[in-house]
């Protein structure tokens, strides 16, 4: 089943051997409670109890008897034998989601001109190949994590238990040496392994060699972890690997490996994840559109000075009140005199009034005389600056900029050109 973000409600009936139990098992369920109970289905942001916009309340789709109704979620959810992919409304065609592919190079810092996506639910499995560089560099900025294990010799310098055994069978006659093991702290453990097996897999996809070479740093961290891993490398024991890592990883300081940890199986695993024998069990990888989208538009707009507070790190706030300073509040992008606001739906005839108060008090607070929504559209051919009005009272005024999204590009290759000369204009508005 395939059908696309915010589609206004699409009929079953259009859906081919739509089994209504499993979408059930899925709609109408937050993706907080849908996460607790199916560890195999990732979400991104991946933390997003931590963000604003009440991501963790969304659900990926509603359903009643007669349609299936889409929100701001992209990409591929399954459960049992019922598979539905959920493009971009600015997916070109059936196949051709460009706009999602080019949100998450940009976020990632990816860089893949040789895109063919190909139909189906393993393009989407694809993404995550993209994104392992992104989560390994942030998980290596806490460091190699080191594990105990046992360590087995056989030399003169005993420094641990001797195995008796072991030592009966190798020293006899006895010429010096003695047989022993000792448990000690590695960087060649389980979860650096799971790593390895990941990054061996990925240098043999269609586009691994380009993801992992592509810059500098990603080559010098898989260097490293190759390296660290090669006394015990083995590429038969990758099953035994992924035993191993079943159970979740949790460090008090190495965070980062936690989510890591989770893509890597998800790499290894996913036709046994897709085609599972669990029943009625939900697995999958979704993106929040409006996430990605404001996530997009500060690698566009961050030479204009803006900054871009982080709810996660709670960095960046403003303060309604001034004494104490209480209530903060968080708007996607502000700088002196100029706040906007990042939407990911269409704004052409209509904006949503708690989104034009929400400006307005940002407005407000920060004492500006600018402020403006950004959004993606369908319809027109080069930025479309559209002046809503001057405010009474304090005054200010509010613009719209629509970002247009190529429709009828060739290729991948066009239409990233297209959207490099719809930003250079953005930013020129803005400046």
């Amino acid at each position: 089943m395939r059908t696309t973000d915010n589609n206004g409600g699409k009929k079953i009936d259009d859906f081919n051997e739509v089994n209504i139990a499993d979408l059930q098992l899925v709609a109408n369920k937050s993706l907080l409670d849908l996460q607790k109970k199916n560890k195999n289905l990732l979400v991104f942001p991946q933390s997003f109890i931590h963000y604003k916009d009440n991501i963790e309340k969304s659900q990926i789709f509603s359903l009643n008897e007669e349609r299936l109704t889409t929100n701001n979620l992209m990409g591929f959810i399954g459960c049992n034998n019922s598979k539905l992919t959920i493009t971009s409304r600015f997916a070109k065609n059936d196949k051709d989601d460009y706009f999602l592919h080019y949100m998450l190079q940009r976020v990632f810092s990816i860089n893949l001109l040789d895109f063919n996506q190909r139909r189906g639910e393993e393009s989407i499995w694809d993404f995550l190949i993209y994104l392992f560089p992104y989560f390994l560099k942030k998980a290596y900025s806490q460091g190699i994590y080191k594990a105990y294990k046992k360590e087995y010799y056989n030399d003169s310098n005993v420094k641990g238990v001797i195995d008796v055994k072991r030592h009966i069978h190798k020293n006899i006659p006895f010429m010096g040496k003695v047989a022993y093991k000792t448990r000690e702290l590695s960087y060649d453990n389980y979860l650096t392994q799971l790593i390895r097996h990941t990054i061996e897999y990925i240098k043999v996809h269609r586009y691994g060699a380009g993801i992992l070479t592509n810059e500098g740093d990603i080559r010098d961290i898989v260097n490293k972890f190759t390296f660290i891993t090669n006394k015990s490398y083995n590429r038969n024991s990758r099953q035994k690997i992924i035993s191993l890592n079943l159970k979740i990883f949790s460090h008090p300081y190495f965070t980062e490996y936690t989510f890591l940890q989770k893509i890597c199986l998800q790499i290894l695993r996913q036709e046994k994840t897709t085609f599972g024998e669990e029943r009625d069990k939900v697995y999958g990888l979704l993106f929040d559109g409006a996430w990605l989208w404001e996530e997009y538009l500060n690698k566009v707009i961050k030479d204009c000075d803006f900054n871009h507070p982080e709810n996660k790190t709670s960095s960046g706030a403003i303060h309604l009140f001034e004494n104490p300073k209480s209530y903060r509040r968080y708007p996607d992008f502000w700088k002196e005199n100029f706040v906007i606001d990042a939407k990911y739906k269409n704004l052409s005839d209509y904006i949503d009034r708690d989104d034009i108060h929400q400006l307005i008090s940002y407005m407000y607070v920060l004492k500006t005389e600018r402020g403006g929504f950004i959004y993606p559209t369908k319809k027109t051919k080069g930025i479309d600056c559209k002046n809503i009005g001057d405010l009474f009272g304090y005054g200010g005024n509010i613009k719209t900029w629509a970002i247009p999204i190529p429709q009828q590009s060739a290729n991948f290759t066009d239409f990233i050109k297209e959207m490099e000369i719809n930003e250079k204009e953005l930013t020129n508005h803005l400046k």
